[in-house]
């Protein structure tokens, strides 16, 4: 029984999950003059994967490497679907790789079926722990919500239904940018950085290094009463700690911001949406009744 439900779910995912890829969306620079404080690495971007590179789901993962010109790409639901609802998507890959298609454009192409603008931010990485690149994640994560917001007008989405999805270390920086809208972490370069960079709303997928060492809340990600209401999914079982989503959760409520948090015993990571006989693989569905259920979808939609 519990077989057939899960080959339903399957089959459902398969109706919602474009078949044939549309033409990707032209890439936005995010900076009009080059990424702050950056230089060119010594290797050039490519898709690190190679021949022997894990599947997910039966499929290859685009492991895009050595990110050093951050951008952004807008793909849009059909007009007469749009919502007008946007949500500027985070890959992950441990702030090493970027798992691009797994956790950007597949989830990209999803939000678009259910009417919401899919921004893919290509962030930069490797990040370090020290030097010019340590910031550079969450310096593009500012820049490109501002971005989107000055653009909202040209692209047809209300600029106050913006809102962030990541994943592993993606919903890592999806938290980070929650809990850090209020001053830039760069000298302001244009008009676009004049523009607010809080998320309305936020979703972290199976996110990382929320904890400390010490099971306590990560101090880099601050969490008050002004932290966007948030959705958060994650397995038991998950090699990361379902303790990252757990604790977060906890200093949500503990300072009365609205959350979800869905827990699945199975699952491990970094699944994206694709779907498998894991229960955990459906929690586009749960997503998108809590963004009907928050109003950044319309109820007929």
């Amino acid at each position: 029984m519990r077989t057939r439900r899960m080959l339903t779910l399957a089959l459902a995912f398969m109706t919602f999950s474009p078949i044939a890829r549309a033409q990707q969306p032209e890439a936005i620079p995010l900076w009009p003059h080059g990424a702050p404080g950056e230089s060119p690495l010594p290797q050039a971007e490519a898709d690190t994967s190679g021949t022997k590179g894990a599947l997910v789901a039966g499929r290859s993962v685009i492991r895009l490497g050595n990110v050093s010109s951050p951008t952004l790409a807008v793909y849009r639901p059909p007009a007469g679907k749009n919502t007008g609802a946007a949500v500027l998507v985070f890959p992950g890959g441990g702030y090493s790789i970027l798992a691009l298609d797994l956790e950007g454009s597949e989830v990209c192409e999803w939000l678009n079926t259910i009417g919401v603008t899919g921004v893919l931010v290509k962030y930069r990485v490797p990040a370090q722990q020290t030097g010019a690149r340590k910031d550079a994640p969450l310096q593009d994560a500012q820049r490109a919500i501002s971005l989107v917001r000055q653009n909202a007008a040209k692209w047809n989405i209300d600029p106050a239904r913006i809102g962030i999805l990541g994943f592993s270390a993606g919903g890592h920086l999806a938290a980070n940018l929650s809990n850090h809208f209020e001053k830039r972490t760069y000298p302001a370069i244009d008009e676009a950085d004049g523009v607010s960079m809080r998320p309305d709303f936020a979703l972290l997928v199976y996110p990382a290094y929320l904890v400390g060492s010490d099971g306590a809340l990560s101090p880099g990600v601050p969490v008050t009463s002004s932290t966007p209401q948030t959705f958060l999914v994650q397995a038991e079982n998950d090699g990361v700690g379902v303790e990252n989503s757990l604790v977060y959760f906890a200093a949500l409520r503990k300072n009365r911001v609205p959350g979800e948090l869905h827990v699945y015993a199975e699952g491990g990571h970094g699944y994206g949406l694709r779907p498998t006989t894991d229960p955990v693989t459906g929690w586009p569905v749960r997503a998108a009744e809590w963004l009907k259920h928050i109003g950044v979808l319309a109820a007929g939609k």
